[in-house]
């Protein structure tokens, strides 16, 4: 009998204690380390005066990882070394505006696209020309290092002199200082610098460049490892979420008045 009470007072204390270590587990969202460019990207990406990174990307990106239920920390990184530091397993995602093109497919998986915006050239306002290959020969083209903006210039603006910059702040200031002619980028990012006042009183945009798929890409995704399915199927279904109960919107009113997601 003392023997048989022995067990159910173990078996009372034991079993409500298992019950609290697998809710507690499974309460614990998986950690994810999400890199972004070390460079300010108004209004996608910049630090505030506290030193936190903010901005549509930024709020995006958490409102992804919270549907997701993934515990997102965010991982600086240089432009140039963010693919290579996804594939060495430095960082998890990369979710900095990185285009989803053919060329990055071959080497990493992305995410479905949450946004679309087309790439613009803006120059000196004392030059008139257009985003064209006539309109750019001869001018001296700033790009940054490892975008679509310098892959489309190489190949569709060849009469243009390229220099080519670590970020697109650097283009952005030799564009004001009048060491290069004119630089192309996300046009919402370059609409932002020319709201300044330093892009209002240097530099006005050239306009739009011309499609190119193949280059450009179709939008804009989360950069993930080839392997790493099953985070892909989870950031794909909170993207899809987001949009579905609004929270996307949201978000992007307090940023923009217009569709960033594209058709």
């Amino acid at each position: 009998m003392k023997f048989f009470l022995r067990i159910l007072t173990f078996l009372a204390f034991a079993i409500p204690l298992a019950g609290t270590m697998h809710v507690a587990k499974a309460a614990q969202a998986e950690t994810v380390k999400v890199g972004i460019a070390a460079e300010p990207y108004p209004p996608f990406s910049e630090l505030d005066a506290a030193g936190h990174w903010t901005g549509w990307e930024i709020d995006i990106m958490h409102a992804v990882c919270k549907a997701a239920d993934l515990k997102c920390r965010i991982v600086p990184l240089a432009w140039s070394g963010i693919i290579p530091a996804l594939q060495a397993g430095k960082i998890d995602m990369i979710f900095n505006s990185m285009s989803i093109t053919p060329a990055r497919e071959k080497e990493i998986a992305f995410s479905h696209k949450y946004y679309n915006t087309p790439v613009m050239v803006a120059g000196a306002k004392n030059l008139n020309f257009k985003a064209t290959p006539q309109g750019l020969k001869g001018r001296i083209l700033g790009v940054q290092v490892s975008t679509v903006s310098e892959t489309y210039a190489k190949k569709h603006f060849p009469g243009a002199h390229l220099k080519i910059y670590q970020t697109q702040d650097e283009a952005n200031q030799d564009l004001v200082d009048g060491r290069i002619d004119a630089t192309m980028a996300d046009a919402i990012a370059l609409q932002t610098f020319l709201k300044t006042p330093q892009g209002k009183a240097c530099c006005d945009s050239k306009g739009d460049v011309a499609p190119d798929p193949a280059i450009l890409g179709s939008g804009v995704g989360a950069g993930l490892r080839k392997s790493d399915v099953k985070l892909r199927h989870k950031i794909n279904a909170a993207i899809a979420k987001i949009r579905a109960d609004g929270t996307y919107q949201k978000i992007t009113k307090k940023y923009f008045n217009f569709n960033i997601y594209g058709k």
